[in-house]
């Protein structure tokens, strides 16, 4: 997967080197100038989190001791540019997605910071998230769990919570909050399923499961688990139907019910 990811992207950034002269430099600098998907965004991401306090080089060497360490951790990154390509109609190229969406340099460095969590390296962590909010707009707690094919959409206010987990093939949207529910400890936060699309604004709270393939509408506050495969909306969340398809993350259908929807009954 990584491997193809990056021929395109090189591929990409040929293109725009022949056809907008003004950004030559800058395409060749971030992504021709690199042997690897892994070179390019672990130049990109230290570039745009480096401040006065931790410098581009010193987190440049950080994201590529960890992509050292845990090649998933690129071949993830491959997997979520994939599906932001697929999944958002705004995005014309692989080459868009890792120069400019937030929500996907959000992630990967959400993915830093994690590594560095379970690696002993806790106050750093939690340095990286700090940065990750202000650079970015989203809040992610680095012990939260996030699986591949992941697309924050505009991704501004997302909150993940410490215990929370995001599994694979899950779509967000901005101002979305995986949080608790007061200042309880221990496994507090909401499991994310596969196949799950979040709408705008909508509050999931607690230790709570979105099962998989589930649909939560625009502005919805969760405070209940999810079953598997159904469209809840409201305040509080009820469930009111079944998506049209299987995957509401991949066709990111924003309608209550979705083409070849089933009306059911609610709770």
């Amino acid at each position: 997967m990584r491997d193809r990811v990056w021929e395109q992207l090189r591929s990409e950034a040929e293109v725009i080197t022949r056809s907008e002269p003004l950004l030559t430099s800058y395409v060749h600098t971030c992504i021709l100038s690199h042997r690897s998907l892994g070179g390019a965004l672990s130049f990109i991401l230290s570039n745009q989190m480096a401040d006065e306090v931790m410098s581009a080089m010193v987190l440049r060497e950080l994201l590529e001791g960890a992509y050292h360490a845990d090649p998933n951790i690129i071949n993830c990154a491959a997997h979520d540019m994939e599906a932001v390509y697929h999944r958002d109609p705004a995005a014309k190229s692989f080459l868009s997605v890792l120069l400019n969406l937030k929500g996907f340099q959000s992630i990967q460095t959400h993915r830093l910071a994690h590594h560095l969590w379970h690696n002993g390296r806790e106050e750093l962590a939690l340095f990286l998230q700090s940065r990750n909010s202000q650079v970015y707009g989203v809040d992610i707690h680095p012990a939260a769990r996030i699986g591949k094919g992941v697309m924050f959409d505009h991704a501004t206010g997302i909150v993940v919570g410490e215990t929370a987990v995001i599994e694979d093939n899950v779509s967000i949207l901005q101002s979305v909050t995986l949080g608790g529910t007061g200042n309880e400890s221990g496994d507090r936060h909401p499991k994310v399923r596969s196949g799950v699309m979040i709408g705008a604004g909508a509050k999931v709270l607690g230790n709570i499961e979105v099962g998989e393939g589930a649909k939560i509408g625009a502005g919805s506050v969760v405070v209940n688990p999810v079953p598997p495969h159904v469209t809840v909306v409201g305040v509080p969340a009820k469930i009111i139907g079944r998506p049209g398809c299987d995957s509401p993350c991949d066709t990111m259908d924003q309608s209550l019910l979705g083409v070849g929807a089933d009306i059911g009954a609610g709770i």
